[in-house]
C-alpha cells in the first residue's frame, strides 16, 4: 500500500503545471551580444539590452524558458540552419534576400539607417560626396549590402568588420571616414559615448525597403510556420498588454516600433 501511495504521489507531481513546465523544451535563441542598446554585455558578463528583454517578455508570454546562445552576426543564419538554436532575435532586418534562407515573424521594431562621420561633415548627395571615402560596415548586414551595391559603384571603399563595435573603433582611430549602420545603434552605442565625441550623423535617413526590409523581425528555420506564428502572436500580445512599452521605455524616449 505504501508503494502504491508513493507511486500515486509521484504521478500527481509529474502532472503538476510546474513539473510540466520544467519538462517543456526551452526556446533556444541566437543573439549577437555586441550591438548596444539592443544587445550587449554587463560588467559581470551577462547579456542585456532591448533585444534580450523583448525576448524574455516573449518567452514569458509563450510560457517557455529562454535559452540564449551567443553567435557572431554573420554566423547566425548558418547556425540556425544546422539547428544550433531555434530562432534568431538579434536586430535582423526582414528582407526578401533573407527570406530565401529563413522565415520571419512580424516585425518587433523598425529604425532607419544613417551615416556617422566627423562632426561638421556635410553630405548633400551621398553618391558623389562619399566618393573616395572609406566606409565601415558590419559584415553580412543590410548595411553591408547597401554600401556594396550603392556606395561602392559610386567610388566609395567598403571595409567590412565582424561587429559594429570594431567599426566604431576604426572610425575613432581615423582608419575610416564613415560608417553606415542603424541610427539607434550609432546614437546609443557611439555618439553618446566618450569615443563618439567629435562625430555626428551625416546625410539623410536610408530606408529603401529593397535593402532595409520591413523592420526587424525574429528569424526561424525555413518552413517552421508554427513557431513563427506563435512568436508573432506573442509580439502582438506584449504590445497589447503593455509589456512591450515597459521594455521600450527602459531604452528609448521614442516609439521604436515605428509605423
Amino acid at each position: 500500500m505504501k508503494k502504491l501511495a508513493l507511486l500515486g504521489a509521484l504521478a500527481v507531481s509529474l502532472l503538476s503545471p510546474l513539473a510540466m513546465a520544467d519538462d517543456a523544451k526551452p526556446l533556444r535563441i541566437g543573439i549577437e551580444a555586441a550591438y548596444p542598446p539592443f544587445a550587449f554585455k554587463t560588467p559581470d558578463d551577462k547579456i542585456t539590452g532591448f533585444d534580450y528583454d523583448i525576448g524574455m517578455a516573449l518567452c514569458e508570454e509563450m510560457k517557455v524558458q529562454c535559452k540564449w546562445i551567443e553567435q557572431e552576426f554573420d554566423g547566425l543564419i548558418p547556425a540556425l540552419k544546422v539547428r544550433k538554436f531555434d530562432a534568431i532575435l538579434s536586430s535582423m532586418s526582414i528582407t526578401d534576400d533573407r527570406k530565401k534562407s529563413v522565415d520571419f515573424t512580424g516585425k518587433y521594431y523598425s529604425t532607419p539607417a544613417k551615416l556617422a562621420m566627423k562632426a561638421g561633415t556635410v553630405i548633400n548627395d551621398p553618391l558623389s560626396d562619399l566618393k573616395g571615402k572609406k566606409i565601415g560596415v558590419q559584415r553580412s548586414s543590410v548595411y553591408d549590402r547597401y554600401a556594396t551595391e550603392v556606395f561602392a559603384p559610386a567610388g566609395a571603399e567598403i571595409v567590412r568588420y565582424s561587429s559594429q563595435n570594431e567599426v566604431f573603433l576604426d572610425l575613432t582611430s581615423g582608419r575610416l571616414d564613415a560608417t553606415l549602420a542603424d541610427s539607434v545603434n550609432i546614437d546609443d552605442g557611439f555618439l553618446k559615448t566618450d569615443a563618439g565625441k567629435g562625430f555626428a550623423f551625416a546625410g539623410p535617413d536610408f530606408t529603401e525597403e529593397k535593402y532595409f526590409g520591413e523592420g526587424q523581425g525574429i528569424a526561424v528555420r525555413k518552413g517552421d510556420k508554427a513557431l513563427a506564428d506563435k512568436i508573432s502572436a506573442a509580439i502582438l500580445a506584449i504590445r497589447a498588454n503593455g509589456k512591450y512599452k515597459q521594455v521600450q521605455d527602459k531604452y528609448f524616449a521614442f516609439d521604436v516600433y515605428g509605423k
